[in-house]
C-alpha cells in the first residue's frame, strides 16, 4: 500500500512538473525544486550509469506523470488560458507560495549567512529582469524547422536544469509555442524528435556543471534558486481583470487560497514522507 501510494505521489509530482514545460510563466524546475526532487533529478542526469536501474524505477511515475500533464495540456491549453488564464494563473501561484516555505527550508539545510541572502537578492533582480525584457530579447516569429526545434528543446531542458526559467515564456516570444502545442496534441515526431535531441544534448553538456555546483555551493546555488522561483512566481500574478465583475476577483482569492492550501499540503506530505524514508 505504502508503494503504491509513493508511486502516485510521484506521479503527481511529475504531473506538475510537467505542467512547467507547457503553461507560460511556470517553470517545471522550479516546480521540481519545491517538490524535493530537484537535486536527486540533476545528480542522476549527471551521473547516468550510477544506481541506473534504481533511479529509472524512481523516476518512471515522475516521467509518465510529466508526460501526461504535457498532453492533457496540450489539449486544453488554448482554451483554457483563452477563456480562463487568470483563474488558473492564480492557482499555480497560490501552490508555489503554498511551498515556497519548505523550500526556504531546503536552502539553509546547510547553513545560511548574508552572502547567501546577497545571492539570493541579486538573483530575484537578474531573474525579474530577465523575465521583464525576454519578449523584447526574444521577440520575433521564427521559422518552424529542426533546428528552431531544437532550440525550444534546449530551453525546456534548461527549464530543468535552471528553475525559475520558464521555457514556455521563451518559445511563446520566438512564436512557435501554439505550433509546440499542437505538435504534443498531435503527437507530430517533426516536433518532439527534435525538442528531445536539443533537450538531450543541454542536458548532457550542463547537468555535470551543475551537480559540481551543488556540491561547492549547495547554500548559495539553493539561494540562488529561491530567489528565481521568487521572480518567476512574481511575474506569472495576472494583471488583466478587463470586465471582471466582483465574482471574478473572488473567484481569482478562492483559487489563490485553493493553491496555497493544496501547496502546502503537499510540502507537509513531503516532510513526512522524508522522515519516514
Amino acid at each position: 500500500m505504502k508503494k503504491t501510494i509513493d508511486w502516485i505521489w510521484r506521479f503527481v509530482k511529475g504531473m506538475f512538473i510537467g505542467s512547467g514545460f507547457i503553461l507560460p510563466g511556470v517553470s517545471g524546475g522550479a516546480l521540481a525544486a519545491i517538490f524535493g526532487l530537484y537535486e536527486r533529478i540533476i545528480r542522476f542526469l549527471a551521473n547516468i550509469t550510477k544506481d541506473f536501474v534504481e533511479n529509472i524505477i524512481f523516476f518512471i511515475p515522475v516521467g509518465l506523470g510529466a508526460l501526461f500533464g504535457i498532453v492533457i495540456l496540450s489539449f486544453g491549453v488554448s482554451h483554457v488560458l483563452e477563456n480562463y488564464e487568470t483563474y488558473v494563473m492564480w492557482f499555480f501561484v497560490g501552490c508555489i507560495v503554498g511551498m515556497i516555505p519548505s523550500l526556504w527550508k531546503e536552502a539553509s539545510q546547510e547553513g545560511r549567512n548574508q552572502s547567501d541572502l546577497i545571492v539570493m537578492v541579486l538573483s530575484f533582480i537578474a531573474a525579474l529582469c530577465l523575465l521583464i525584457f525576454g519578449q523584447s530579447w526574444f521577440g520575433g516569429q521564427l521559422s518552424a524547422n529542426f533546428f528552431t526545434w531544437m532550440i525550444a528543446g534546449a530551453l525546456i531542458a534548461l527549464g530543468v536544469l535552471i528553475p525559475g526559467l520558464s521555457p514556455s515564456n521563451f518559445i511563446l516570444y520566438m512564436g512557435m509555442y501554439k505550433l509546440m502545442s499542437d505538435g504534443f496534441k498531435s503527437l507530430d515526431l517533426t516536433v518532439i524528435i527534435p525538442i528531445g535531441v536539443g533537450g538531450l544534448l543541454t542536458i548532457l553538456l550542463l547537468s555535470k556543471l551543475i551537480e559540481r555546483i551543488f556540491d561547492r555551493y549547495y547554500a548559495k546555488f539553493f539561494h540562488f534558486i529561491f530567489g528565481v522561483v521568487l521572480a518567476s512566481t512574481f511575474m506569472i500574478i495576472p494583471t488583466e481583470y478587463t470586465s471582471f465583475q466582483l465574482s471574478g476577483y473572488a473567484i481569482c482569492g478562492l483559487m489563490l487560497l485553493l493553491g496555497s492550501a493544496l501547496g502546502w499540503w503537499m510540502a507537509r506530505l513531503e516532510e513526512k514522507y522524508k522522515k519516514i524514508n
